[in-house]
């Protein structure tokens, strides 16, 4: 996956390769938790080795996901989701039925996947939170009236300040007191992989 600022759309054949539940898990999980196992994702998920095994090598075969390089063994192969935007061509008329198809799988995944990780840290204990982390997320909802031409201002605007934002915290992931967030339209700090079980890596 090349990382420009663009961004890489997912062709056809990508978008049919990704489109199982099962494997958007993993691939969010990539993007979550940074280099996995089949064994360790395998755990997280209550799959087996070798059904993970599978989805991964499917994954990799449309360059989603990569080996990651000088890391693991033959039989323990560490995998990551190359860094970089995906974008997520949404299902249309001008698609074949098999792709349209595979385009609302994708897509509804995704978009299951980022409610229920809202929902998990709405729903967190105060006591499974470190004190320094509680007051620091944000879920904000704001009502506007705008034109189209203002949306796509206030669209660019929120862009350009994410990318900036990702720019300027890049590479610090195994700096002490950092913790992986997910930055939305809210902004909320996710479990930590280490509570269960899992290294926080990037």
């Amino acid at each position: 996956m090349t990382e420009n600022d663009e961004g890489r759309t997912l062709d056809a054949g990508a978008l049919k390769a990704l489109a199982h539940p099962l494997r958007v898990r993993i691939y969010d999980l990539l993007s979550e938790r940074g280099p996995q196992t089949a064994s360790t994702l395998a755990a997280i998920i209550g799959e087996t080795s070798g059904a993970t095994s599978y989805h991964l090598r499917a994954l990799a075969a449309k360059d989603l996901i990569r080996e990651v390089p000088d890391r693991g063994t033959a039989r323990e192969r560490w995998w990551e989701r190359p860094k970089g935007r995906i974008n997520l061509p949404g299902p249309d008329d001008t698609m074949s039925p098999a792709n349209r198809a595979a385009a609302q799988i994708v897509t509804s995944e995704f978009f299951r996947l980022r409610h229920q990780t809202l929902m998990d840290y709405l729903n967190r204990p105060t006591a499974d939170q470190p004190e320094e982390w509680r007051d620091a997320g944000l879920v904000m909802t704001t009502m506007l009236d705008l034109t189209p031409e203002q949306m796509l201002e206030v669209r660019q605007e929120l862009s350009d300040l994410v990318d900036a934002v990702v720019e300027r915290y890049r590479g610090q992931e195994s700096q002490p007191g950092t913790r992986r967030v997910s930055l939305r339209a809210e902004i909320f700090d996710l479990p930590a992989a280490g509570s269960r079980g899992v290294p926080n890596q990037e």
